[in-house]
């Protein structure tokens, strides 16, 4: 076994990290939704975990620093390679929720009622992910908030585009007071059911993509593996500050279309209608 050279390995972990803020900085980062802290915690203390023991047999095995800070960036971004299939599948679900919502509150308005008294009729029959936002809604119109703003508020909270669409119309009636929300509450919903459909169909597409993505990673990887494994003299030239640092920035390329390949699978957000609309 080769001596592992401590400057070698400062220098491996720094082209590793620098890399990888270059790459982060050409592809950014989107903004996810807020999640529980005690979730947030527990998400990243099993990660943590994992690339450390990760981590740990790839620097034993190879002795490479910079495949060792790879190996922890990778685990980290792991479900990041999936293309957001789970934050997609997410989204259909609050537009079906949606969708239903609105059926229900046009139905609720056709029966002679305000929209003051249909909202908090509405959450009986709402999805689950839309109960603990409208039950919010309800309570700040009981501690008197005018309805246009409260309604802002929803939306802010729901942050979805298609769910602006909805909230700007009552918005707009409850300034307005004007007939004719019962049609467009159910044009909405039918607009909503039809984006729930090209969402399904877009997401079928996509899956494929998502799959490629995965099975490049992992096979690249065995192959490597495999490599130092059964013939570690073809890569004893990555040993030494030179070589890790030729793999540092072989390992970057390969991060680089690892991000591309996500970016293709992935489902950008349309730019939501009432953005800030609580704040005013």
């Amino acid at each position: 076994m080769i001596d592992l050279d401590p400057l070698a390995l400062l220098a491996g972990a720094l082209v590793g990290g620098g890399l990888f803020l270059f790459i982060l900085s050409l592809y950014g980062m989107r903004v996810r939704p807020a999640r529980p802290k005690r979730e947030l915690v527990k998400t990243l203390t099993t990660r943590t975990a994992i690339a450390a023991v990760a981590a740990t047999l790839v620097l034993v095995v190879t002795q490479w620093a910079v495949a060792a800070v790879g190996t922890v960036l990778l685990v980290f971004a792991w479900r990041g390679l999936s293309g957001g299939a789970a934050e997609e599948r997410a989204a259909m679900r609050r537009l079906e929720g949606l969708a239903a919502w609105t059926e229900s509150l046009r139905d609720t308005i056709a029966g002679a009622a305000g929209l003051e008294q249909a909202i908090p009729s509405s959450i009986r029959a709402a999805a689950p992910t839309l109960k603990p936002h409208l039950r919010a809604l309800v309570d700040r119109l009981h501690t008197r908030m005018a309805l246009p703003e409260a309604l802002a508020l929803f939306a802010d909270e729901l942050d979805d585009p298609s769910a602006d669409l909805v909230v700007a119309a009552l918005i707009l009636n409850s300034k307005l007071r004007g007939p004719g929300l019962r049609d467009v509450l159910g044009a909405l919903a039918v607009s909503a059911r039809e984006e729930l459909d090209m969402r399904r169909r877009v997401e079928a597409e996509r899956r494929a993509t998502r799959r490629s993505v995965q099975i490049v990673v992992i096979t690249a990887l065995v192959f490597a593996g495999l490599l130092v494994v059964f013939n570690p003299s073809y890569v004893s030239e990555y040993h030494g500050l030179l070589g890790q640092a030729v793999l540092a920035v072989v390992a970057g390329l390969f991060g680089a279309g690892f991000a591309w390949m996500r970016r293709l699978a992935r489902f950008d957000k349309p730019t939501r209608l009432l953005v800030g609309g609580g704040n005013g």
